[in-house]
């Protein structure tokens, strides 16, 4: 609670007057002892006890109304931001999410949280005298100094965004605004408590913002407005990849569903390329859905772009995806292994008959340093593990988003390649396999198509066998729960680690089943890295303006040519399709255990918004409230002060008592 006249409770002063009147009234009448008297005493002491107590009431009546009119006149108001006792607040440092998860309207059909949360601050920030204003916005993550609440949904820093936010970054940047200010300030943060965008996970991060607020010579007080709850019905649009052939260009796109969703659910597709649209109908069974669309090209079209939408529903920001393209490129393939059996299986799975813009190149470990890798979209890694100049290429071409799949060989080497190294050949026991038995279906390369076809691994079977040892992610399992196919994440690129190789001798991986479907996957991925430069998320370094850039927007879905918002856009020379982020799609919330660990020692006030969507203030006005108690305990204290009725007596006559026999 706190006062807008915090001067006014002086006058609480004033409830000790009736108090001190009934003081000053006892000290006026002077005791005289009169012997008639004493019988009068005696008749009404049994009385006594309830008349003083009467009296205390009567008196305390009085002394709360005076102290609740003066509590009225100071004007107290009660808020969710605002604590109890806060006093005088002299800045507010509002710091606001402004992802793309924000723009969700609330299930009954409201504005969208953040245009909601927008309203709630100016509405509280007028009920408490209007104190200086500052504000942190998740898309820019810089503070700004308002003139007046009024215009904070007006100004283009509270504006819908289709980017991400950091919300430790932000309050560490909050931290960084009030260490030059003076007086009682309060940070308000107000957010939908995305998982994503609180990053519980990052420790470090937030133990650099707590000790920043720690720091701080006048400890401000940190308020955090939930905006959970329930929502209006959506279906976010995500393009996961786009693919350059000499034919077309294949997006690999996926829908998903408000997890509250029923029924299957047909949606009208809208796709616009070079300016020229089409449309069809997707049908969405359940929470998700995963397809790709081929779009036609002609192979002379050096580049182009477009985008894709599905119709507005409880999230605007998340109906719409942009893609853009260059020149066709070939799709290249280096086998790094001695000429051998495995080699020759390596080359076929890389460049498959019928492939022919795929092509698989092999040579040996011996020439590898001097072989120029900035065409291939994969190394087969089949020798021993790479070192000294050879790990450097390989690390670099990694970090470039290129695939790297390695394979034992059947020397011992003691050789590590990133933290990954090989186990000990080991042989099955006679007569026997090594078998395998669980893999991913969901993801990596083994994972079912996308009409939920699985691939047969359970087919493979090996005598001899190579444990990937090392920090890696297990994608396949032998029987024995052993791994056989593991991964490695290294910047843009991935490493793969297989445990036995294409060779009769060693495995039936040599087969189709299994290493056809396995490798043409893992070069999907490597041959995206050459489609990188037309695609990119929000705020990420390739949407970056470098010296002498300017930026323009060319598709025809839009004219928001903010750097926060989503589109196709030519910077300089280049041509570049920017995206929300993926992340932002997930709409899983931090807990409350969260928040306690992230804001530890902070002493933070949660103010949960559910179900208060309609309500358009954080804090209610409790002058009216007081004013009633006023009148409550005037009206007490009449009824306390009525004259007590005397009970009639009745005279019976002598002559009608009966006397008992």
């Amino acid at each position: 609670m706190t006062f807008l006249s915090p001067f006014l409770l002086w006058f609480l002063a004033a409830a000790s007057i009736p108090v001190i009147i009934h003081l000053l009234n006892k000290r006026r009448h002077k005791t005289v002892q009169w012997a008639a008297m004493q019988f009068l005493l005696k008749a009404t002491r049994e009385s006594r006890g309830k008349k003083k107590l009467r009296h205390i009431l009567i008196l305390t009546c009085r002394a709360l109304g005076l102290a609740a009119l003066a509590f009225a006149a100071a004007r107290p108001i009660v808020s969710g931001l605002l604590g109890w006792g806060a006093g005088t607040i002299d800045t507010v440092v509002l710091i606001l999410d402004r992802s793309a998860s924000m723009e969700l309207r609330s299930g009954d059909g409201q504005a969208a949280k953040r245009e909601l949360v927008l309203k709630k601050v100016r509405d509280s920030m007028a009920s408490i005298g209007n104190p200086r204003l500052v504000l942190i916005d998740s898309a820019t993550g810089k503070a700004q100094e308002i003139p007046s609440p009024d215009v904070l949904a007006e100004i283009s820093a509270t504006a819908a965004t289709d980017s991400a936010a950091d919300i430790p970054a932000l309050v560490s940047t909050a931290a960084d605004t009030l260490s030059s200010s003076s007086g009682h300030s309060e940070i308000w943060l107000a957010s939908d408590l995305q998982n994503t965008n609180w990053r519980p996970e990052d420790g470090e991060r937030w133990a650099t913002a707590r000790a920043k607020l720690a720091a701080l010579t006048q400890k401000p007080a940190l308020r955090v407005l939930s905006l959970t709850g329930d929502a209006a019905p959506n279906v976010s649009l995500r393009l996961l990849s786009t693919r350059r052939s000499s034919d077309g260009l294949l997006l690999d796109l996926e829908l998903i569903r408000s997890e509250d969703a029923r029924g299957t659910l047909n949606l009208p597709l809208t796709v616009s390329m070079n300016g020229a649209a089409s449309g069809k109908s997707v049908t969405l069974p359940g929470q998700s859905l995963r397809f790709q669309k081929r779009l036609a090209i002609k192979e002379e079209t050096e580049s182009g772009h477009g985008w894709l939408s599905i119709p507005a529903d409880g999230n605007p920001r998340d109906n719409s995806v942009f893609f853009a393209y260059g020149p066709a490129r070939p799709v290249k393939t280096l086998i790094v292994a001695p000429t051998s059996e495995a080699a020759e299986y390596l080359t076929l799975a890389a460049a498959p008959p019928g492939f022919e813009k795929q092509t698989a190149t092999r040579i040996d470990p011996a020439v590898f340093a001097a072989t120029s890798t900035a065409d291939f979209s994969m190394i087969l890694w089949a020798a021993p593990l790479p070192s000294a100049a050879n790990a450097g290429i390989l690390e670099a071409f990694l970090s470039a988003g290129g695939q790297v799949v390695c394979l034992p060989t059947a020397e011992p080497s003691s050789e590590t390649f990133l933290g990954m190294k090989w186990e000990p050949v080991a042989k099955a026991e006679r007569g026997k396999f090594f078998i395998l038995q669980d893999w991913n279906k969901t993801d990596g390369p083994l994972r079912d198509g996308l009409d939920s076809t699985p691939i047969p691994a359970e087919r493979l079977r090996a005598i001899k066998r190579a444990i990937p040892g090392g920090d890696s992610a297990p994608l396949a399992r032998w029987e024995d729960g052993e791994p056989f196919i593991t991964r490695k994440i290294v910047d843009r690129g991935t490493l793969w680690f297989f445990g036995s190789i294409p060779d009769y001798t060693w495995s039936n991986l040599g087969d189709a089943d299994v290493l056809l479907p396995a490798t043409q996957r893992i070069l999907a991925l490597g041959a995206d890295r050459f489609d990188f430069s037309y695609l990119a998320e929000i705020n990420t370094e390739p949407t970056g303006l470098a010296p002498g850039e300017t930026r323009t927007r060319v598709d025809d879905f839009s004219q928001e040519n903010s750097p926060h918002a989503a589109g196709v856009f030519r910077l300089g020379e280049r041509l570049i399709a920017v995206n929300r982020p993926l992340a932002e799609d997930d709409l899983q919330v931090a807990t409350k255990d969260n928040l306690d660990a992230m804001l530890e020692g902070t002493d933070y006030r949660l103010l949960d918004q559910v179900g208060q969507a309609a309500d358009p203030s954080l804090s209610t006005d409790m002058w009216r409230a007081f004013l009633l108690a006023v009148l409550f305990f005037l009206i007490s204290e009449a009824l306390l002060c009525l004259p007590k009725k005397q009970k009639e007596e009745i005279l019976v006559p002598k002559h009608e008592l009966k006397t008992s026999p």
